[in-house]
């Protein structure tokens, strides 16, 4: 089992250098100039050529050798449940192979798979703040798990979300998942969470586990959560129209996961992209669940949309990353200065056709991982999950 990693004892400072391309993670300048990041006591402090920036006193070198350096990949929807281990699949390790997939940082939709989850308002409140708590304590590989989602129940009042923003809670499970499945008392409920600080999440299509149920374009336009959770179903999307009328019919974030219809997932690329609306779309994939967990589900939803939604590589890369950033308030997924060091090193997989890994990525190639860091601490090499890279970094100097 993956178990807490450790992190700097002291000042730190870290050198990336001689880097072939570095993805910001943000749509309106997807690739940054330069060949080294610095970065120190896990924030970056510098992005740009290597002569003009102070490398001196480096406690960690990473020689890149020509590889593509990217913001770790957030992943907008999982289902953790304890520490590293899922009981939807028995599984144990979950999170660390799914960090060899590029993954550095987690959202929670809700810990649905708890055996014995409580449906009462005092169990549901405090298995959130228990969530919460744990996951802020625990990173499994260096991940960071941002958990304790409470799956609203119809019983709650105002004051109850009250007690969980003061408690740190600051995500709502899907709605849906609950005894909450109308619109006006979902509503309701998202109101009061909004105004504590909570971010929403509704469960978008057919059911998904026992006791969820259909949630159509009724509900979803007129709950107004934050987020609209796998707009291309979990499993079971809705159909194009109603998937047409969300996107039209809000300015919400609209999640694709890789757990979903693959078809609706391309199908809301396309809406978004006819908007103008590409900021609004956000990369998760809806795990552990039925169909198991998928280590290289984020990166596979980045390929598929590149080479099937016919979205440029740097492009897709930033709904994975930036996007989800700033939409889910966080201080990673992107490579700007003042913002956590948390990044993923890969390069085009060996044999791919692609000249470079952005065109192997827009062929519908994977592209190799060989070393993720998060805030600012190498976490792991060559992936065990990704295909090998053409070339790999290395630390030169600790």
């Amino acid at each position: 089992m993956a178990h807490d990693a450790p992190q700097a004892t002291g000042p730190s400072k870290l050198v990336v250098r001689n880097i072939g391309l570095i993805l910001s993670g943000a749509l309106e300048k997807p690739i940054l100039d330069g060949d080294t990041i610095v970065a120190e006591n896990g924030k970056i402090t510098a992005i740009g050529s290597f002569k003009d920036l102070d490398t001196e006193g480096a406690t960690t070198i990473v020689e890149a050798n020509g590889t593509t350096v990217a913001p770790g990949l957030i992943d907008s929807h999982v289902h953790p449940v304890a520490g590293d281990w899922t009981p939807r699949q028995n599984q144990i390790g979950w999170i660390d192979s799914n960090l060899h997939g590029g993954v550095t940082t987690m959202i929670s939709a809700g810990e649905v798979h708890m055996p014995g989850r409580p449906r009462d308002v005092v169990g549901l409140k405090a298995m959130a703040i228990f969530a919460q708590r744990a996951f802020w304590n625990l990173r499994p590989g260096g991940v960071k798990v941002h958990a304790g989602a409470p799956v609203i129940e119809c019983e709650m009042v105002e004051e109850d979300f009250k007690e969980l923003a003061a408690a740190g809670v600051k995500l709502l499970g899907e709605v849906g998942l609950g005894g909450v499945k109308d619109g006006p008392t979902a509503r309701r409920m998202v109101g009061w969470a909004r105004k504590y600080g909570i971010q929403s999440t509704i469960h978008t299509g057919g059911p998904s586990i026992p006791g969820s149920g259909l949630i159509d374009k009724d509900v979803v336009l007129e709950a107004d959560t934050d987020v609209v959770g796998h707009i291309n179903g979990g499993h079971t999307a809705l159909p194009d129209d109603q998937i047409r009328c969300i996107c039209e019919g809000c300015k919400r974030g609209l999640e694709i996961v890789h757990n979903g219809n693959e078809r609706s997932a391309l199908f809301t690329l396309r809406i978004a992209r006819e908007m103008n609306d590409l900021h609004r779309v956000i990369l998760g994939t809806d795990a552990p669940a039925g169909s198991g967990v998928q280590p290289l589900g984020i990166l596979r939803m980045v390929s598929m949309l590149s080479s099937l939604g016919d979205l440029p590589a740097e492009l897709a890369f930033c709904l994975a990353t930036g996007n989800t950033a700033r939409m889910r308030q966080l201080d990673c997924g992107l490579i700007e200065v003042g913002r956590s060091a948390d990044f993923v090193i890969m390069d085009k997989a060996q044999h791919s056709p692609g000249k470079t890994i952005l065109e192997s990525v827009q062929l519908g190639d994977l592209p190799g991982i060989g070393m993720t860091i998060i805030d600012g601490i190498v976490r792991t090499q060559r992936s065990r999950n990704t295909p090998p890279a053409g070339r790999v970094p290395e630390v030169v100097a600790k």
